[in-house]
């Protein structure tokens, strides 16, 4: 698919990261040392280029409760372990091509 993937140890190297460098989307775990990925997300979204990115929740974390809160930081999607392989790319490729046309994804259907 040509991705180039950075790695972040921790919520506070996300944030690092998203500071210094472009990206177009962010894989963000719910769970992380130093900074969940709540705040993360609620971080990543005040940078300059912040709401230019697709932010999907990855997490074992199933409950609706946590789904909402993940969108209510920022996140544009919320997906559970264990990972469909061919419905996440669907949600990764729709994702990006809406976030390319700087329309907001509707991933609810993927």
């Amino acid at each position: 698919m040509g991705f180039v993937v950075d790695s972040a140890e921790d919520g506070v190297q996300a944030v690092e990261l998203a500071s210094q460098q472009r990206y177009e989307l962010i894989l963000m775990d719910m769970q992380m040392p130093r900074m969940d990925g709540l705040e993360a997300t609620r971080r990543i979204r005040a940078l300059p280029a912040g709401n230019d990115l697709l932010i999907i929740a990855v997490t074992a974390n199933a409950f609706a409760e946590d789904r909402e809160r993940c969108l209510a930081a920022g996140m544009d999607y919320f997906a559970t372990k264990p990972i469909d392989p061919d419905v996440f790319m669907n949600i990764i490729l729709t994702g990006l091509r809406a976030q390319r046309a700087k329309s907001k994804p509707d991933l609810r259907n993927c």
